[in-house]
Formats: structure tokens, C-alpha cells, sequence
């Protein structure tokens, strides 16, 4: 649970009671150490809250104090709508939920004057290409999340087919391409891989060494030092 999350609760349960209420009641409520409830308190009495109260005697909530409503200026709300609706016609189906899921969030604590913006129609995304590959987002991106390995079944340019176990570490979306970057064991090296290509993909329930988010910076330096080379190149080299 975030720390926003856990606030919004820890004044809730505070709410809830007439009376004050000892700390560790509200560890327990929260499932959070005694410690973490008494920064908490500490935070929210910083925010404002009348709180009165103090350790091995409890808490009690002044009546009269709101948290403050989540404020985004119009651009940020165009901006997020416009993602929203990128990730819902350029991704799969469990993305575009999770991007609806967060705009309505978004829209139910935001001011009345604001709400409108959200479904304001100022922009447009296409969607996805039919031609796309099915390949299963989902279990490309539960590998990465987990850092399991995963086997392909490749297609080179030629039309042959290999296979590969590789090490995925990011997800391309360039135009209406869709590439997975990762370490190639077959290869020895980084690979982006196009998932037009793939004819088929495969969970391996077994964890590859390191962190994905080190592999991906690593991936990262080497593509822009490659990127530099091929600037500098002379016309006729």
C-alpha cells in the first residue's frame, strides 16, 4: 500500500471513533508497525490535521480537516488522457483496463469544474494495426516483472526459425512495430527481438541473474553508443 493510500485510511479509521484511539490499535488496523503510525500521525499533523493525542495515550481527529484533493494542472490532464488512450488502443487488453481504471480514479477525486477535461475528445490515438503479431503481451511483461527467462520461437529475416531463450528486459512500441529487448543467451549479447517475428513464446519459470532494470540501462548505453557511431560515420564509409 502507498503512503498516500495509508493516510487517506489511517484518517478514516480516526473518523471513525469518538474517542482517542491508542497506536497500536491503529497498527493493527493499518498492519503497520507502531513506529510507522507515529510518523504517520507526525505527517498528517504536518498536513494540517488536528490531531490530538501522544504515545501510550492515543489519537483522537478534530473534526474539520480534508487531505487535499489531487490537482493537475489542464496540459496534465490532457497529457494523462492522451497516454490513457494511447496505452488502451496500442497495448492489450489488460493495459487498456488498467488505463481506464486510472483515469477513473483520477476523475472521481477531482474538482467538478476539471472532470470535464477527461473526456474531453482533443485528441486522437489510432488503434493498433490488425496485422500486429498476437504475441501475448502479458507474458512478456510477467517475465520482466518477475525476471523469468523466456524461449522464442524466432523467425530470422531469411524465414528461418531458431530458438531462443533470452533474458527480457523492455518493451518497444515504435510506430505500429512491437520489439521485446533482451539478453540473447544463444547470442551471448543484447538482441531486440520484432514481435512480428515471434512465432511463439514461452514462460521459463526460472529466474535470469541480476536486476532488469540494470540490464536496461545497460542495454540503453550500448544502443546510444552504437547510435553515435553510426552518426559519425563518413558518407562514404
Amino acid at each position: 500500500m502507498s503512503k498516500s493510500n495509508r493516510l487517506f485510511d489511517l484518517m478514516q479509521t480516526l473518523r471513525r471513533h469518538n474517542g482517542p484511539v491508542p497506536g497500536t490499535e491503529l497498527a493493527r488496523e493499518a498492519g503497520v508497525s507502531l513506529r510507522t503510525i507515529y510518523r504517520d500521525i507526525a505527517t498528517l499533523q504536518a498536513m494540517g490535521a488536528d490531531i490530538e493525542g501522544e504515545p501510550g495515550f492515543g489519537y483522537i481527529l478534530k473534526p474539520g480537516f480534508l487531505l487535499p484533493p489531487l490537482m493537475f494542472s489542464q496540459q496534465e490532464l490532457q497529457a494523462l488522457t492522451l497516454g490513457a488512450q494511447w496505452v488502451g488502443r496500442q497495448t492489450d487488453d489488460d493495459l487498456a483496463f488498467a488505463a481506464q481504471n486510472a483515469i477513473a480514479k483520477i476523475g472521481s477525486v477531482l474538482p467538478s469544474e476539471l472532470r470535464h477535461l477527461l473526456t474531453d475528445n482533443a485528441f486522437h490515438v489510432g488503434r493498433n494495426s490488425p496485422e500486429t503479431p498476437a504475441v501475448d503481451l502479458r507474458i512478456v511483461r510477467r517475465a520482466m516483472r518477475e525476471q523469468f527467462k523466456l524461449q522464442l520461437a524466432y523467425r530470422d529475416p531469411k524465414g528461418n526459425e531458431t530458438l531462443r531463450i533470452i533474458w527480457p528486459i523492455m518493451l518497444g512500441f515504435i510506430d505500429s512495430k512491437r520489439f521485446v529487448a533482451g539478453w540473447c543467451e544463444f547470442r551471448e549479447g543484447f538482441r531486440t527481438f520484432r514481435a512480428d517475428r515471434i512465432e511463439r513464446v514461452e514462460l521459463i519459470e526460472e529466474r535470469y541473474p541480476g536486476r532488469r532494470r540494470d540490464l536496461a540501462k545497460r542495454w540503453r548505453a550500448l544502443a546510444d553508443e552504437e547510435r553515435k557511431m553510426d552518426l559519425n560515420k563518413s558518407p562514404e564509409s
